[in-house]
């Protein structure tokens, strides 16, 4: 539920009609500021907001953007430069030593857990694969707009599989990552 929490803003854009992108902008925004107040009234600190700040940040100067020349060419790049935006962001959190899943996972797991190496370890590798799935993503979604296809299925099928892959290989590390120390831990008794 955390990682639909954290990533609605940009559903919320990918899913609004392309020709109202002023308003998608707006609306991702309200969202994105709606998920943050949220987040810090039950007591999350800054380093589970890390794409929930960026994301407020990107949808208040798209939104500036899209009111103020809704014709803009900013327009036809604009699903690539909202990947483009979620790769740069998980990317400096790796680049800065707090991956973002970090902030995520620690709101449901214990805090003795926290500073244990495999614990930063699974982050980082988490965090990892949402940045390249976001970055491939970002390209592939410029080729396509470069080349007239911007606003085709082909596109919104990419945006999806931009969050699904990563969604579904981080239940699927996690996974393996909770198996291993059980058989570690059995192993070791």
């Amino acid at each position: 539920m955390s990682y639909l929490r954290t990533f609605l803003p940009w559903i919320v854009f990918a899913v609004l009609p392309s020709g109202s992108w002023q308003w998608a902008a707006l609306a991702a925004l309200v969202i994105a500021v709606a998920v943050i107040v949220g987040q810090v009234r039950s007591g999350a600190g800054f380093d589970a907001l890390i794409i929930e700040s960026g994301s407020a940040v990107f949808f208040a100067v798209l939104a500036a953007v899209a009111f103020a020349d809704h014709d803009s060419g900013v327009h036809t790049y604009s699903a690539a430069l909202s990947s483009g935006t979620l790769a740069v962001i998980a990317g400096v959190s790796l680049l800065i030593g707090r991956p973002f899943t970090l902030g995520i996972a620690k709101r449901g797991t214990p805090r003795e857990v926290w500073g244990l190496k495999p614990f930063i370890r699974t982050n980082t590798v988490i965090t990892a694969v949402w940045t390249a799935a976001f970055a491939v993503t970002a390209v592939v979604l410029a080729l396509l707009s470069h080349a007239g296809h911007a606003h085709s299925a082909l596109a919104a099928v990419i945006q999806i599989a931009g969050f699904a892959v990563p969604m579904v290989f981080t239940v699927r590390y996690v996974a393996h990552v909770r198996a291993r120390a059980r058989a570690t831990g059995r192993a070791t008794r």
